[in-house]
């Protein structure tokens, strides 16, 4: 039989702009720095974190990632390369590596991530496009060797689907890999803003797509009602369809003069560091980067009960309160009791020590038993 030329293949279908590309280009240079021998098989190369990739890791472009032309491709990938393990991510990749290992007839084990609550994202989907994905759960995740989930409000709500009784050995769950020596060293770049000067009126910071499950425009209501007691500005960093109805929807609140939103930036932690505030409205998340990332600069936080991930990351609230959905008076009145009396950075900083680099690189390869 032939050797494995490869520790561990990890498919995606881009790296995507936002946090999850940085967390995984994270991840496995970290794995590369440990030896592990890492190939991407990545169908699109339009991130702004490819030139962030270790020199090791060998990157195979996909001619497509759907099922026609993906699934031949990657059987013969797996057929040549033999990697010990494939490292999947999300729903249909999933399904194209579980068909190539049944036709390549290779021992690879295949295991899949699971980076959001299963449960409120397949709701939040059109009626009819529901039943393709409970199919692709549910057909295809009890084949994989293993489901390693972000938190586990994730775990349980994908157990939960899948009909098995949690916790189970078959789902295990890794930290993401946020908080890393270039966090710390991109927080320290400089930054001027006008709004960051001594003696301005404290920022609120937000941060992610200006899409849905982010709920913006129930943290610009709520940003409305604090400034009606305090001064303060609001700035939102991230890229959207919304951005249009955002726009409206400050200038009927009368807070566009006091609103920014400048689009997705490529180094988000210079503005949390100096922030004042950070907070997360979302309707549902996984294990959400930016508040873990906003917990590791030592910014106060405020954040939505959403499942999941704020509940774990705040310890049920021991490090900023968690509020309702869509409800801006509670964010509100939790945005101002936070203004006004913020925790001491140093102990928001320590919290976010569970979710290091080092300790999310241990932790996968020890589920992927890769352990280095």
């Amino acid at each position: 039989m032939t050797a494995p030329s490869a520790d561990l293949a990890i498919f995606v279908a881009s790296l995507f702009h936002g946090g999850v590309g940085k967390m995984r280009v994270h991840l496995m240079n970290e794995f590369a720095r440990r030896g592990v021998k890492v190939d991407l098989l990545l169908a699109e190369r339009d991130s702004p974190y490819m030139d962030r990739l270790d020199p090791a890791i060998r990157v195979v472009d996909m001619p497509t990632s759907n099922a026609l032309t993906g699934v031949p491709f990657l059987a013969a990938y797996l057929f040549r390369r033999r990697p010990r393990v494939l490292l999947a991510q999300r729903l249909r990749v999933n399904a194209l590596a579980l068909r190539a290992r049944a036709i390549a007839r290779v021992p690879t084990r295949v295991f899949v991530t699971a980076n959001t609550h299963m449960t409120t994202e397949i709701e939040a989907l059109k009626p009819a496009k529901r039943p393709h994905h409970l199919a692709l759960l549910r057909d295809y995740f009890p084949r994989d060797d293993g489901i390693i989930s972000v938190s586990n409000g994730v775990a349980e709500d994908l157990a939960g689907l899948l009909g098995w009784p949690w916790p189970t050995p078959r789902i295990q769950v890794a930290p993401n890999p946020v908080v890393s020596p270039e966090l710390y060293a991109m927080a320290a770049e400089p930054l001027d803003h006008p709004w960051l000067a001594p003696g301005e009126p404290p920022v609120v910071l937000g941060v992610g797509r200006l899409e849905p499950q982010k709920d913006f425009p129930t943290l610009l209501r709520a940003f409305a009602r604090v400034r009606r007691e305090r001064p303060c500005r609001l700035v939102i960093l991230g890229e959207g369809k919304l951005r249009g109805e955002l726009q409206d929807l400050a200038a009927e609140l009368g807070v566009s003069d006091n609103l920014a939103m400048p689009g997705f930036v490529a180094n988000p932690y210079q503005w949390m560091a100096r922030a004042s505030l950070f907070v997360l409205s979302s309707l549902w998340e996984g294990s959400p980067n930016g508040l873990t990332e906003a917990l590791a600069v030592g910014v106060p936080l405020v954040a939505t009960d959403c499942p999941s991930g704020p509940f774990e990351i705040l310890e049920g609230g021991r490090w900023g309160p968690l509020v309702p959905m869509s409800d801006p008076d509670a964010l509100a009145a939790a945005m101002l009791a936070t203004l006004a009396q913020p925790p001491a950075a140093a102990d928001l900083r320590q919290a976010a020590q569970r979710y290091t680099l080092e300790n999310s690189a241990s932790r996968y390869l020890e589920i992927m038993g890769l352990g280095r």
